[in-house]
């Protein structure tokens, strides 16, 4: 038996009921995560003009819009919604966001199949754990952005635990997935261009049409896996990695949440002045000279000083400083247009210099280090630092901050009563005290008004 058989194997046999309390727990908050994101994505002008332009369907649900269409529209959709506001969950392991690549296929099959709770948590828990563990046993390459890459395979092997392949249909479609990944472009995120937010929803959309084709004949390759990550996309490929502590070590258990509205890649620097901030006030604007940021090396290629638009803002080291310090929050109001086009945020952004510290970048995975140098006019500096991110499995938030996310992101679209219901289903559904249908019918809200 090789790697990929054993790999399949394992993807082919997950069942959700097996799996400890602990792990059902974990499950709801990161669905909970994951509809949130979708939610508040979905308030965004562009995502609800491309809806409009999809073809119609009455299979799946529209999260945050209110209708339905077909699966693969939904998928996509979805998908995209998800990731458009840089606030879905991710894993540091996998350099990526594996539930925001696999939970819209997922459920738009699940919805179109009518298929149980237990079937579509051990959908998500399959191609959550495929995805993240393929990003993990892969190095892209520097040029690649991780979206719509090992997701897409992530998608088609939550899809075909859905329909219950065994090992060997489930390794075909594996391979027809393995060629049907997005080649995406890391500096669409650094450029603020806003097609980077298709790419989970063409791994959703493609990972469930990988599906169909498996189930209508097509084959792959024999290793497509290996092609893809170890020749193409990918400049090594860890395939004893990949299978290593299959069922005992879980990834979705090492996941992280995010606070901070903004690439992950942030996230330390933010932590850094978070941890100033817990010593006294924050130093005025006016006061501030310079700041000198010290990172990891994929963090500080995130230097953009005058980001074009909001996305560009999200990937933006000196733009996160400088909305932080200005905006007193580094929640989503401190990344919207009104933040990116604030005279003080750009001109504080300005004094903000970025660069790599090669001892930082030695400490990934484990830790995402920064250190930020605030220097004043009258020569005074304050400091801070951070290493294990928070919200990190290490240094993980509260239940009642992750709640609190939850609502504050859902209230975009729906009212406060609502949100609450959706929240408290997703729980019990993930802890097998609840359906699939009627969990999924309170996903079909309507907007509220603005």
């Amino acid at each position: 038996m090789d790697y990929l058989d054993t790999f399949s194997q394992f993807a082919a046999g997950i069942t959700y009921e097996a799996l400890g309390s602990g792990m059902h727990e974990q499950v709801g908050w990161i669905l909970a995560d994951t509809v949130a994101a979708m939610v508040a994505g979905s308030a965004e002008p562009e995502l609800r003009a491309l809806a409009t332009r999809q073809a119609p369907g009455a299979s799946a649900v529209l999260v945050g819009l209110g209708r339905r269409t077909g699966a693969e529209t939904a998928a996509f959709i979805n998908g995209t919604s998800g990731t458009f506001l840089e606030m879905d969950e991710g894993n540091r392991f996998s350099r990526g966001h594996p539930a925001v690549h696999v939970i819209p296929a997922a459920l738009a099959l699940s919805q179109e199949r009518a298929v149980t709770a237990p079937v579509f948590l051990s959908a998500l828990v399959t191609g959550y754990e495929v995805g993240s563990r393929l990003g993990a046993a892969s190095a892209l390459r520097g040029a690649m952005h991780p979206h719509g890459t090992w997701g897409t395979v992530g998608a088609a092997a939550a899809c075909a635990r859905i329909v219950g392949m065994d090992a060997k249909a489930m390794r075909e479609t594996l391979n027809i997935s393995a060629s049907m990944t997005t080649a995406s472009s890391k500096q669409t995120m650094l450029e603020g261009g806003l097609v980077r937010n298709v790419y989970a929803g063409l791994s959703n959309r493609n990972g469930l049409l990988a599906l169909q084709l498996a189930e209508c004949g097509f084959t792959g390759e024999h290793d497509g896996l290996s092609s893809l990550l170890g020749k193409i996309i990918s400049e090594k490929f860890d395939t004893a990695g990949l299978i290593d502590g299959l069922g005992s070590q879980w990834h979705l258990m090492r996941n992280y949440f995010k606070l901070h509205s903004c690439c992950r890649y942030n996230h330390g620097t933010l932590d850094a002045i978070d941890q100033i901030a817990g010593r006294g006030p924050l130093p005025p604007p006016a006061e501030i000279a310079r700041i000198d940021v010290s990172t990891y090396n994929l963090a500080a290629e995130l230097k953009d000083k005058a980001p074009r638009n909001t996305l560009a803002a999200k990937f933006s080291v000196p733009f996160a400083v400088a909305t932080r310090l200005v905006n007193h929050s580094s929640a989503l109001s401190s990344f919207t247009w009104d933040a990116v086009r604030d005279p003080a945020v750009l001109a504080l952004a300005q004094k903000v210099e970025v660069s790599e510290d090669p001892s930082m970048t030695q400490r990934l995975p484990l830790e995402r280090p920064a250190r930020v140098v605030i220097s004043l006019h009258d020569g005074r500096q304050i400091i801070g630092e951070a290493g294990v991110n928070r919200g990190d499995d290490a240094a993980p938030y509260s239940r009642e901050e992750l709640r609190q996310k939850f609502m504050d992101l859902t209230q975009r679209v729906w009212p406060a009563a609502h949100a609450a219901a959706v929240l408290e289903a997703t729980l019990e559904m993930a802890a097998l005290k609840g359906s699939l249908a009627p969990w999924a019918a309170l996903l079909e809200r309507a907007p509220q008004a603005a």
